[in-house]
């Protein structure tokens, strides 16, 4: 639990970005200029200090100084233009979603609110600096549903493909190193970055540096200073230059460099584990629920989350859950049935319904969410494992494929956004090191 809430509020304490122009104190320096912002010596101050604490026991893997603030730099630069972009573009958070995602942290960890705020300020953060840091984590992950609802797209024939591949529930840990290459490359970039990412593979080559050390050192990823851990994935959520190899490989082993869309790329198996949710074998996990939702109007919600409060407090109170759905919800299809919605998989109306169903215990009620649809309360009734039938695989393949390639697409419009961006870094290093070959 504690470390769960450790690792999240450093990635909260990392990308907040409650300092402006016009909080400048009198002492505090620019460390970069990010268009008509600015990043304060101190907020990188701040971040560089809670990697280090992550990193306590394993300070021989950080690179020096100069180039941990290198690192960390680029990721608030990052997510500065990140936050930026979704609020030109019409990305909202409130702060009745922020409540939502501070109470939810705190029930997944076990946790009272006062419990939340002591175990932050254990790790040296203001509980106003997590909930800004969790607002601007809302509006990317909105801005990155927005970005695959308009550009990602997976074809019938990718996912027949992909169904044809899939002969086990294998999954494989995996971690990756990249070389970033800018879009047109010149010839003089092109060999630059080969010869850096060769330099690279003859250190883990020669072990004379652990991979995840490596990334944190080199690499370009956003990922780099979590060591390039890329989480379990299946076959089909594998990049498709590195899918057949992966399989044949052994923990530890590392295949590459291969250039790829974003540059030149390393990766390494981390570990492989047979699928704990009986993908192997078959099964889906199916959930039994019921809803309530209320419509909001375009550009001001804030009557149909009080509507949905009010609800949610008297199903608290113990009005029944179907009564209150026949008389209030406005979802027409399921009104009359008490907003009953059958068995569904979890990804079956979308990731933020499917992930507050899972979130919740059979009997349970969740408190008012948004979608793309409105405030919606749900009351999970059951669950069960079913054999997955032609549809349900096809859903999965086609989700994993969409991920896959909303990750690729995502990587390089961030770096476009970088690209385009006027950047002017004031404070410590901005080059990596020469790497021997």
């Amino acid at each position: 639990m504690k470390t769960l809430i450790h690792t999240l509020a450093a990635a909260a304490l990392l990308f907040a970005a409650t300092a402006h122009a016009q909080d400048l104190q009198p002492l505090d320096r620019i460390a970069a200029v990010v268009d008509e912002d600015v990043i304060l010596a101190s907020e990188l101050d701040r971040a560089v200090s809670n990697i280090r604490g992550q990193y306590a026991t394993r300070q021989d893997q950080l690179p020096p100084q100069e180039i941990l603030e290198r690192q960390v730099l680029e990721r608030l630069i990052s997510m500065r233009l990140q936050t930026a972009n979704a609020s030109r573009t019409g990305v909202r958070v409130s702060d009745q979603d922020v409540d939502q995602a501070v109470a939810a942290i705190a029930q997944q960890n076990g946790f009272t609110m006062d419990q939340l705020r002591q175990q932050l300020a254990g790790d040296g953060m203001s509980f106003d600096d997590f909930r800004t840091s969790l607002r601007e984590e809302l509006m990317i992950q909105r801005m990155r549903q927005r970005f695959a609802q308009t550009r990602i797209s997976v074809s019938d024939a990718e996912v027949d493909a992909a169904l044809s591949a899939q002969a086990t529930g294998t999954q494989y840990r995996l971690a990756h190193i990249l070389v970033a290459l800018p879009e047109g490359a010149t010839p003089e970039q092109i060999q630059t970055g080969q010869q850096k990412v060769d330099g690279i593979k003859s250190l883990l080559d020669r072990n004379e540096m652990e991979f995840s050390a490596a990334a944190v050192r080199y690499s370009d990823s956003p990922n780099a200073l979590e060591g390039g851990d890329l989480g379990w994935r299946s076959p089909q959520e594998i990049p498709a230059a590195f899918a057949n190899a992966v399989t044949s490989l052994e923990p530890g082993q590392v295949i590459g460099p291969i250039r790829g869309p974003s540059g030149f790329q390393l990766l390494q198996l981390v570990d492989r584990r047979e699928a704990a949710d009986g993908a192997a074998a078959g099964t889906v996990t199916q959930y039994q629920a019921r809803h309530i939702l209320i419509r909001g109007q375009p550009g001001d919600d804030s009557a149909a989350k009080a509507k949905a409060d009010s609800l949610r407090a008297r199903i608290a109170g113990g009005a029944d859950f179907a009564e209150v759905a026949r008389e209030d919800s406005e979802d027409a299809s399921t009104k009359a049935n008490g907003g009953d919605l059958g068995w569904f998989t979890q990804d079956e109306f979308g990731p933020d319904f499917g992930g507050q169903v899972a979130a919740l215990g059979d009997g349970d009620v969740s408190q008012p969410f948004r979608t793309q649809a409105g405030w919606h309360i749900v009351q999970r009734q059951a669950t069960r494992q079913t054999a997955g039938d032609d549809s349900n695989r096809r859903a999965q393949a086609r989700e994993a494929i969409g991920q896959r390639k909303l990750e690729d697409e995502w990587d390089r419009y961030v770096r476009e956004l970088r690209g385009e961006a006027y950047v002017s870094i004031r404070i410590g290093a901005n080059r990596d090191p020469e790497i021997g070959g």
